[in-house]
């Protein structure tokens, strides 16, 4: 692969505040550079690296449910940093370059919204530039030698995430439930066998009939229509914020929830919950 990144700049770059990305490179170029760089991200690698990758995606997704545009503007700078880093390991090994990331982003662009960049009309339904827009992912799926229906869902997504997705490929191929009715006897089915697994199994094997009652969980967010991740991370955000109201109330009493018990932090749960949906 031709080396087409930028090139070295002058020191002064780093701390020139209205350097763009090109500073934001040359930082990173220095951090690694072997001889003079940090002990610490030297010795990074992408697998190294990779959870600081997930974990800045999810605190952008946390400054946007929490509707904080002063962290947003921080978070997405780290997620961006997560890119230069890992395009600057990737330079190293010769594979890739940022100037290619950036190139191979931005023709998939253009050539997935021919409406926008080309002569095809933009008088389309949102469903119907969805439709496009999975065909052409298909396209490129084929063409990279992806033939199962299922190739290409990135091992790496969180898991509620991946098994929507999987479920998601395998409808398209008429493999799905058609009716909800249907998805809720499965999940009694399997919340059957999760009792039976816990009372006469093993270890793994509860482990193995709890992972099929999520999966069908997830399906059934997928035909009601509502997203599983953003479901449970409204319902991590609800608990968080009633427990918090547990302990509010406790401090009161001049206690902690470890000097309480569970019948009493169960009636403030209780309070908070009406708590809520009086100001709400």
């Amino acid at each position: 692969m031709a080396d087409d990144s930028i090139p070295e700049k002058p020191d002064n770059l780093v701390h020139d505040p209205d350097g763009g990305i090109d500073r934001l490179l040359e930082i990173m170029r220095r951090l690694r550079d072997p001889d003079s760089g940090c002990p610490w991200d030297i010795e990074q690698d992408f697998d190294s690296i990779a959870p600081y990758t997930i974990e800045e995606a999810y605190e952008v997704a946390d400054a946007i449910a929490r509707r904080d545009w002063a962290e947003l503007e921080g978070e997405l700078g780290d997620l961006l940093l997560q890119t230069v880093y890992h395009a600057a390991m990737g330079q190293e090994a010769g594979h890739f370059t940022f100037q290619s990331v950036v190139r191979a982003i931005s023709d998939k662009m253009v050539a997935r919204h021919p409406h926008v960049f080309g002569d095809e009309p933009r008088d389309k339904s949102a469903d119907q530039q969805t439709r496009d827009w999975e065909r052409m992912k298909a396209a490129e799926r084929a063409g990279k030698a992806q033939r199962g229906t299922l190739d290409g869902v990135a091992i790496g997504l969180p898991a509620l995430l991946r098994a929507v997705k999987l479920q998601n490929r395998a409808a398209r191929v008429g493999f799905d439930w058609p009716e909800t009715v249907q998805v809720l006897d499965k999940i009694r089915e399997e919340a059957a066998e999760l009792v039976e697994a816990r009372a006469h199994l093993s270890e793994a094997e509860v482990e193995e009939e709890f992972g099929d009652l999520m999966f069908v969980m997830a399906n059934l967010g997928r035909h009601l229509g509502v997203d599983p991740e953003a479901a449970l991370r409204a319902a991590n955000a609800k608990f968080t914020r009633r427990f918090e109201g547990i302990e509010a109330r406790l401090a009161d009493r001049g206690k902690t929830p470890k000097d309480s018990d569970l019948a009493e932090m169960d009636a403030l749960w209780n309070a908070v919950k009406i708590s809520e949906r009086s100001t709400g």
